[in-house]
Parts: structure tokens; C-alpha cells; sequence
């Protein structure tokens, strides 16, 4: 068989090739999505009044009047979580080794409580809550478990499953890495920290969470942080960065802000 006629047969078997089927979407997933809430718009923690330089305006005020750091400013640092004695060396040992040390992100809680704006795409399947410095969560609600143990390691994220109750998204995340390695602004909690968050929209313009932190291992008790969410104010799309622009510094007393590279 020649050359030429080997080339015919295979273009009349591709052209006659069944075509796969598209997928769609069944009237049962429809029916679910619509009955799905939509937090629809990017949304802000309410404690984050910061200025440019991404420092909150009542955490300087507090300093030019020599008092301490507000405890309603981003609360899942965990300035007063129930520590108990591990965990207070742990925070002892962030704070010295976090003056001017540059992020890496915010991650998981922190992504949560932080001056980035969060979006929450929600389908039948899954949540995706993403913010501009790519952390990203993927929160299951297809009736999955979490993995088998064998098969989970921590990261800054985690692995979250969740379902919904009602208008409330409720959130289980385990396997998450001691956050402050990530972010040092983060609380120093272990591994094995078991994370529970009630999600949902309290009014057109407000979205609340109840979150639930339990981890034997650096809290005397579980920990119960509050937090609300407001519109982010001028912003009507999500802009993707990197974290290279971070110009933390420290002048023996505060973190600063470093002046650009082209002005030191």
C-alpha cells in the first residue's frame, strides 16, 4: 500500500471519528445552583481601615499615643487567643524573628482576616475563595471526605471540605502548616490545628464568619474569632501579584516601610 493511500485512511477515520461528548449541565445541577447564595464582588475584612502602605490607621494611631495594638485590628493574629504555655513561647519566638522579615503570602486563616480583598466563587461543587497574591482555597461540598491520612500533608492552605446549611457555607480545614512560617503576622499554631468556619451574608453590603480554632496543642481552650466583611471600596476586578513588592522594615522598634529600591 502506498504512502499516499495510508494518508487517505486516516483522514476518513479521523474524519468519521465519534465526536466526545460535551459536558453539560444536568437539570438537577441547575436546580442546585439556583438555590445557591451569590457573594458576588470583592470583599474586605471590616477591621481593615489601612492606609498605602497597607498599615491600619487605628493601629497608627494607637502608636502615636503610645498604646498598645488594638485588639479588634485583624484578631486571627491571635494577640488574645488562649494560649497556653507552648503556645506563648511560640509567639515569643515569632516576634522576635518577625521584625522586618518579608511575606511570602498571607495563607490560610490569615487570607481571611487580611488587608487583600477575598472573592468567593461559589458552584454545586466546590467554593473557591482566591485573593490578589494567589492563595487560593478549594473548599469541597460534593459530599467528599477529607483524605486518609496517609495521603494528607500540611501546607499554608490546608485541605477544606464543606457543606451548606441553609444561607451558611460551613467549613471544616485540617492539615494546614503552622501559618506563621508562611506569613509573620500569622498566629504560631500547629499542624494538627482543626479549623471550623459559618460563613453567610448578613445584609446587601455584609458578609460575617464565626470561626472555631481548636489546637491542644498551643490553646488552652478553642478559640472563637468573629469576623465581618464589607465591599472593597474602587476596586472592580481581582488583579493577580506577587508579594516582590513587600518593603517591610524594622527600625529597632517597629516594622517600617522601606523606601523603593531605586531611593535607598
Amino acid at each position: 500500500m502506498t504512502m499516499r493511500a495510508l494518508l487517505a485512511i486516516a483522514v476518513i477515520a479521523v474524519t468519521h471519528a465519534p465526536t466526545a461528548a460535551q459536558p453539560t449541565s444536568s437539570p438537577a445541577r441547575i436546580e442546585r445552583f439556583g438555590k445557591l447564595p451569590f457573594w458576588g464582588g470583592l470583599w474586605i475584612s471590616a477591621d481593615q481601615k489601612t492606609t498605602i502602605g497597607g498599615i491600619n490607621e487605628n493601629f497608627l494611631a494607637a502608636r502615636e499615643k503610645g498604646e498598645g495594638r488594638p485588639p479588634a485590628i485583624m484578631p486571627l493574629a491571635g494577640f488574645n487567643a488562649p494560649w497556653n504555655e507552648a503556645g506563648k513561647a511560640r509567639n515569643e519566638a515569632r516576634i522576635k524573628a518577625g521584625v522586618g522579615r518579608k511575606a511570602l503570602g498571607w495563607g490560610f486563616p490569615m487570607m481571611m482576616n487580611s488587608a487583600a480583598p477575598v472573592e468567593f466563587l461559589i458552584t454545586p461543587e466546590e467554593v473557591l475563595i482566591v485573593n490578589p497574591y494567589g492563595d487560593v482555597r478549594h473548599v469541597y461540598t460534593d459530599g467528599r471526605n477529607h483524605p486518609k491520612p496517609d495521603d494528607l500533608w500540611p501546607t499554608s492552605w490546608g485541605d477544606s471540605i464543606g457543606h451548606w446549611e441553609g444561607d451558611t457555607l460551613v467549613i471544616d480545614t485540617i492539615s494546614v502548616k503552622n501559618p506563621n512560617v508562611y506569613f509573620h503576622g500569622a498566629p504560631p499554631l500547629s499542624d494538627d490545628t482543626h479549623y471550623v468556619e459559618r460563613i453567610r451574608m448578613t445584609g446587601p453590603n455584609r458578609i460575617e464568619s464565626d470561626i472555631t480554632i481548636d489546637d491542644p496543642a498551643t490553646l488552652t481552650q478553642p478559640w472563637k474569632v468573629h469576623l465581618a466583611y464589607i465591599p472593597a471600596e474602587g476596586m472592580d476586578r481581582m488583579i493577580q501579584m506577587e508579594f516582590e513588592n513587600d518593603r517591610t522594615g524594622f527600625d529597632g522598634q517597629y516594622n517600617t516601610i522601606e523606601p523603593p529600591k531605586d531611593e535607598k
